[in-house]
């Protein structure tokens, strides 16, 4: 499937130390949904148990502060028609495993990559722009449910590490980095991954990527050494 018509919004979390729910990002996501008025919000993740009413909520209200109406697709009784006729989807984070699991049992994967490729807008915070890759293979997250494939919506062909950490040299934690464990990734893998760290996002339209937000990226691939991206970089590469 082509996706020449993409317009993304990949965040790396929903909130940032200091402030409230997408505080960081409103302005950013005012700018990229422009005229749009109405949003489809998918609570799948769940973060800390919550249920998709009190999830949406949370999501409904901060939207509501920048004019915008948010709707959860629970709360539609065919989750494929509502992704039809959505004017853009928002996915939020959580289990990415959970997501992942019940994106699968609604049965919206192919409907989502088709409204994308039609030039659909998809803002994901977190699990929601890790399942915008190509696999959730590089999420930070327990596999607390077992989807049917790790394979995700494709809808750029790298995958993205969030709230990715530098290692810290005062630390005693004797445990793997996010380094350590993205360069497992790529001893049987060879896409990119982008560490994105927090208060980071990816703006895709198209063919082309600009890095947003206020901390950067750190890029890795199988074979070479990482690279550090400051905001304002464009990382079309990662689409070649």
């Amino acid at each position: 499937m082509s996706f020449m018509k993409r317009n993304l919004l990949l965040i790396s979390n929903s909130t940032l130390h200091g402030s409230g729910y997408l505080d960081h990002c409103a302005d950013e996501i005012t700018k990229f949904l422009g005229n749009i008025k109405t949003i489809l919000f998918v609570p799948y993740a769940r973060p800390s148990g919550m249920t998709h009413d009190e999830y949406t909520k949370i999501a409904k209200d901060r939207f509501q502060k920048i004019g915008i109406t948010l709707t959860g697709i629970h709360e539609y009784p065919n989750p494929r028609e509502a992704i039809r006729n959505a004017e853009a989807v928002f996915i939020g984070g959580g289990n990415t495993f959970v997501l992942l699991s019940n994106l699968y049992k609604s049965g919206v994967m192919d409907e989502i990559r088709k409204r994308v490729a039609e030039g659909m807008p998809y803002i994901g915070t977190s699990a929601g722009s890790n399942i915008a890759c190509k696999s959730v293979k590089t999420t930070n997250d327990m596999p607390i449910m077992y989807p049917p494939s790790f394979d995700a919506l494709n809808l750029v062909p790298f995958n993205i590490n969030p709230h990715y950490l530098d290692p810290n040299p005062d630390s005693k934690h004797m445990g793997e980095t996010r380094e350590t464990r993205i360069n497992e990734f790529h001893f049987y893998n060879d896409e990119y991954v982008v560490g994105l760290r927090e208060g980071a996002m990816l703006f895709v339209a198209d063919n082309k990527i600009m890095l947003k937000g206020t901390t950067g990226a750190r890029i890795f691939k199988n074979g070479q050494e990482a690279k550090e991206y400051k905001p304002g970089d464009s990382l079309d590469f990662l689409l070649k």
